[in-house]
């Protein structure tokens, strides 16, 4: 685990790489603009991204998708059962993305680019919606509500890819 010293430098980073894809898109964006825009060194963001440019832009896309599934996860908090989770979720999420600036930009200007990008990545997001969805379906299982023989943690799964292929 990173000390929180390290932390707080990635975090700058991945910042900083995030407003200059929102400023230049991502083809244009530097390491140079990166260090320039986190008040850090190329060596600096070298160092915490030791795979260049390529590592850093596609963890700050990995990151701005972890930001995006923890507002998700906030909005439907309080979802009190399956079907409410996934009608609130999938609103909240088509809303998030119509509305997100530097997401429709790069949509526009670059999406071959980008798509690699979150496609390759759908791992993360992946777990994190199958993680979330599993507590959901286990509660609707010792209702009756799921059909016998569906296993929790499969429904889970091909719900979650239903899902992130709609979002």
């Amino acid at each position: 685990m990173p000390m929180a010293n390290e932390a707080t430098t990635r975090e700058r980073i991945l910042e900083g790489c995030y407003a200059c894809i929102a400023r230049h898109g991502i083809a244009r964006t530097t390491v140079e603009d990166v260090a320039r825009e986190a008040g850090l060194s190329r060596a600096t963001v070298y160092r915490v991204f030791p795979g260049g440019r390529d590592d850093l832009v596609r963890e700050t896309v990995v990151w701005e998708m972890g930001r995006f599934f923890g507002r998700l996860a906030e909005a439907v908090a309080g979802a009190p059962d399956f079907a409410t989770l996934v009608e609130e979720g999938l609103r909240f999420a088509r809303a998030a993305i119509l509305e997100h600036a530097v997401l429709q930009t790069v949509l526009v200007t670059e999406p071959e680019r980008l798509l690699p990008l979150m496609t390759v990545e759908t791992e993360r997001p992946l777990r994190f919606v199958v993680g979330y969805l599993e507590p959901f379906l286990e509660r609707e299982e010792r209702a009756g509500r799921l059909r016998a023989g569906v296993e929790v943690a499969t429904a889970a799964e091909y719900v979650g890819r239903l899902l992130l292929s709609l979002i």
